[in-house]
């Protein structure tokens, strides 16, 4: 009876520490990623802001890297345990086109959701998941990594 009780208490604390990994297989290319974003200065109203979107399909400085698509920034409705906001950061490549040209953008009015303008999937992204919600795709988003320092945002891979 000691072994099943060692055998399952080993298969949860190995399912537990794989699902803090934050690799996962997805559809989307894997493409450089590395984009400074200015909080204190052209960016500060989304310091601090909830339920938030910044995008950007263009590179703002020459260095900047955006990923497949383009990089969407949400700003959660979570806070740290600083009292500050929670960041977080997708390709706006829909998984389902699979096209630099099918991207996602905030629905106006709809809580955290994004939508491709292609297919017409629609993901959550208010609690930095990206998982589809409705329509054709079953991915969820490329999600970016983001730090946060008293005057920027960065985003990486």
């Amino acid at each position: 009876m000691a072994n099943w009780r060692n055998i399952i208490a080993f298969l949860l604390l190995n399912s537990l520490f794989s699902a803090c990994d934050d690799t996962y297989v997805s559809s989307v290319p894997l493409m450089p990623v590395s984009l400074k974003i200015d909080i204190s200065g052209k960016y500060n109203t989304f310091k601090n802001s909830t339920n938030e979107f910044l995008i950007f399909e263009k590179p703002v400085y020459e260095a900047d890297r955006i990923g497949y698509a383009g990089i969407l920034v949400y700003s959660g409705v979570n806070f740290d345990d600083n009292g500050n906001s929670v960041y977080y950061a997708f390709d706006m490549a829909c998984t389902h086109e699979l096209s630099r040209d099918a991207k996602v953008y905030p629905v106006e009015g709809d809580f955290g959701k994004v939508k491709c303008a292609k297919c017409g999937t629609v993901y959550d992204v208010s609690l930095g998941f990206g998982n589809p919600v409705s329509g054709p795709s079953k991915e969820i988003l490329r999600k970016y990594k983001v730090t946060v320092t008293e005057t920027s945002l960065y985003v990486y891979r």
